[in-house]
């Protein structure tokens, strides 16, 4: 059987600090207490298992590691940026002084070099941060691989460079479980799907972003991924698979609220916009149930987001010019409150049905 990954080491030296914290707190109240030998078993039995995650995948191994870890990842995060934008201006700085071979040679050279101190340095890095710094370099010195080959033969602008692009980024995002490169492969997909339904309908693929309803089909497709696919190893790519594809339905559906012009849909604009203001409703409202009923935070908390902004927006369309700004003010924060009323109705009524589960 495989080991644990970095992220179910992390999670499990977690309960055991907050186990040791609530053990304590019962032997104070006096409801349970362990004898001397219990207790030394549960100690050198929780301590061995600690070492051994720390020694093997760096984890926190309390609260102080956590916070200076939270500094470590914001730190790689900007460093990697950092280093992105270093790759791209150094080509553009001395691009003109070589020749076209030397160019093919040196975009070639870089991507396969940076691709392979990624693997080499995801060998050795049990933290994970320089590993993300490297793969996201070598996401970097593909993409100017791929977009500036096409300069130098002149070749004509394609959303197929989006394909490879987005392999890559899946690649190195379940090589080296890295969330930010699924997110930039995601993204890479949403595009090319959304241009690819776009050109079928008659659009170039640049002007795809035009026409909203082009982005259901990809909504669809990241939605249904995390049911059929598992990622038991890859902790918090379900979510971010659902949180693009909650985006995909909930942007298009506000943008075509109040511009229905944009729709393939031949209706009346006031129809079609009055049309995806119910639907973003209901579809908010019915994120809000599911995401609840699952256990999916992120898609508990998209769907309230998009709820409240559907429904102030409607808000600002129905009475900014006809009440006075005091009191508009006044009934959204009203509604803030009985927004709050009913999530906290819902919680409850899901609470009492998992005890009745239980029972």
């Amino acid at each position: 059987m495989s080991g644990p990954t970095r992220q179910q080491a992390q999670q499990r030296a977690d309960a055991i600090r907050t186990f040791r914290g609530e053990l304590a707190r019962l032997e104070a109240e006096g409801v349970l207490q362990l004898d001397a030998g219990q207790q030394a078993g549960l100690q050198a039995h929780h301590d061995a298992l600690l070492a051994g995650y720390a020694a093997s995948y760096d984890i926190d191994r309390d609260s102080r590691a956590r916070q200076l870890s939270l500094g470590m990842r914001v730190a790689s995060f900007l460093g990697a940026l950092a280093l992105a934008a270093s790759v791209f201006f150094l080509f553009y700085q001395f691009w003109g002084y070589f020749g076209e071979m030397a160019q093919v040679a040196i975009l070639a050279g870089s991507a396969l070099a940076s691709l392979g101190l990624t693997v080499w340095i995801q060998g050795r890095d049990p933290s994970g941060y320089f590993t993300k710094l490297a793969a996201l370099v070598a996401f970097a010195c593909f993409v100017l691989n791929i977009s500036m080959l096409g300069q130098i033969w002149n070749l004509t602008p394609t959303d197929r460079a989006l394909l490879p692009w987005a392999a890559l980024a899946f690649l190195l995002a379940y090589a080296c479980d890295l969330r930010l490169l699924l997110a930039a492969g995601i993204m890479c997909i949403i595009a090319w799907i959304s241009a690819r339904v776009g050109a079928w309908g008659g659009i170039y693929w640049l002007h795809a972003g035009e026409r909203p309803e082009n982005f259901f089909p990809v909504a669809a497709l990241l939605l249904a991924l995390p049911q059929f696919v598992s990622h038991a190893r890859f902790g918090g790519f379900d979510s971010i698979y659902r949180i693009f594809g909650l985006l995909c339905v909930f942007v298009p559906m506000l943008v075509l609220g109040h511009w229905g012009h944009g729709s393939h849909l031949d209706l009346d604009p006031g129809t079609i916009e009055r049309g995806y203001q119910l639907a973003g409703f209901a579809a908010s409202a019915l994120a809000i149930w599911l995401g609840a009923r699952r256990d999916w935070g992120e898609t508990v908390n998209t769907g309230i987001v998009f709820f409240v902004i559907f429904l102030y927006t409607k808000f600002f369309d129905w009475w900014w010019q006809l009440m006075p700004k005091y009191l508009f003010f006044l009934v959204l924060g009203l509604a803030a409150i009985l927004i709050l009323l009913v999530l906290r109705r819902l919680r409850g009524t899901l609470y009492s049905r998992r005890e009745g589960a239980m029972e």
